[in-house]
C-alpha cells in the first residue's frame, strides 16, 4: 500500500513505475486496477483522487487515450494511444466503488461521456493490453462489456492464448484456461511469443490466476511475495523462467533494468490478499 501511495501524484494519477522512465505515465488500465485495489482495502481517498483525475481529463475534452502525464495532460510519446480497455475498467471500478462506499454522483457526467464513447468504438480495432498488436481483443471486449454492464460477445475477437484473458474471470465472465502460460514454478507468462526482457513471468498475472483459481490462491500469493526485492518492491516480472532469454540483454541496453516497483503488481497482490484474507 505504501508503494502505491508514494507513487500517486498530487493530481491523483498513479505512475506505472516511479523508477523506470518509459513508464512515467498513468495508464487508464493500470490505474483502474490500482484504484480498485485501494477501494477494496479501504483507501477511499486514494481511489477517489484517481477517479477525480480521470473525470477532469474527460471534462477537459482531452480524448480517451491509453495514458496521460501525471498532471493529467495528453501523452505525446510514441507509445500506442488507442486502447479502450482502461476506460471500460474505469467505469467498472467506479460502479463497484460506489456500491462499496456509497456516493459516485460527482463522476456521473464523466462516466456518461465515457460510456457513450465506448458504445461508439467497442467494435473497432485497438491495441492489446501489451501495446504490441492492433485488432479486436477478448480482454478489451471484456473490459468494455463490464464497464457498460453488458453481456460479453467474443464472436469478433481474435484468438490467441494470452495472459490478459485472466481478466474475464476477474470481471465475472467465466473461466479461462491459461495452463500453457504457467511456468514450472507457478508464474504466468504474457504469451508464448513474448520477447520483452526475455519473456519472464509477470507478478500481476500470477495474482490474477490466484483470483481465478482461489483454491490455489495462497500459493500464487506466496509466489508473488517471494519475488519481492529485499526492500519490499514488487517488480513487473520474474527472470526465473524466461521464454526467450537471448533477448533480455537487448532490452537492458535499450531501457535499463526491468521496471521495479510496478504499481500494478502491488495492486494485484493487495487484491488477492484481500480476497483470501479479508
Amino acid at each position: 500500500m505504501e508503494t502505491i501511495l508514494a507513487g500517486q501524484s498530487p493530481s491523483g494519477g498513479y505512475v506505472a513505475c516511479p523508477t523506470f522512465p518509459p513508464y512515467g505515465f498513468s495508464w487508464l488500465r493500470d490505474g483502474s486496477f490500482i484504484a480498485d485495489a485501494m477501494s477494496r482495502i479501504g483507501e477511499v481517498g486514494s481511489a477517489e483522487m484517481f477517479f477525480d483525475w480521470v473525470a477532469r481529463i474527460v471534462e477537459r475534452g482531452l480524448g480517451f487515450g491509453a495514458r496521460y502525464t501525471l498532471d493529467g495532460e495528453r501523452d505525446e510519446s510514441e507509445w500506442p494511444h488507442r486502447q479502450h480497455d482502461g476506460w471500460g475498467l474505469w467505469l467498472w471500478v467506479l460502479r463497484r466503488h460506489a456500491a462499496r462506499h456509497a456516493g459516485g454522483a460527482r463522476w456521473r457526467e464523466a462516466a456518461a461521456a465515457t460510456a457513450a464513447h465506448l458504445e461508439r468504438v467497442r467494435e473497432e480495432p485497438c491495441f492489446d493490453w501489451w501495446e504490441e498488436r492492433e485488432g479486436v481483443h477478448a480482454a478489451t471486449l471484456a473490459c468494455i462489456a463490464a464497464g457498460l454492464g453488458d453481456d460479453l460477445d467474443l464472436s469478433r475477437a481474435e484468438e490467441r492464448l494470452d495472459g490478459s484473458l485472466l481478466v474475464l474471470p476477474f470481471l465475472g465472465f467465466g473461466p479461462v484456461d491459461v495452463t500453457p502460460l504457467v511456468s514450472p514454478d507457478g508464474g504466468v507468462h504474457r504469451h508464448l511469443d513474448d520477447v520483452y526482457y526475455g519473456g519472464g513471468t509477470w507478478l500481476l498475472l500470477t495474482a490474477m490466476l490466484g483470483l481465478a483459481e482461489p483454491e490455489h490462491g495462497e500459493e500464487r500469493l506466496e509466489w508473488v511475495a517471494a519475488n519481492a526485492t529485499p526492500d519490499g518492491r514488487l517488480p513487473e516480472q520474474s527472470r526465473d523462467h524466461l521464454l526467450h532469454p537471448e533477448t533480455y540483454d537487448e532490452w537492458v541496453a535499450k531501457w535499463g533494468p526491468p521496471p521495479s516497483p510496478l504499481l500494478w503488481s502491488h495492486a494485484m497482490f493487495l487484491t488477492l490478499d484481500h480476497e483470501l484474507h479479508g
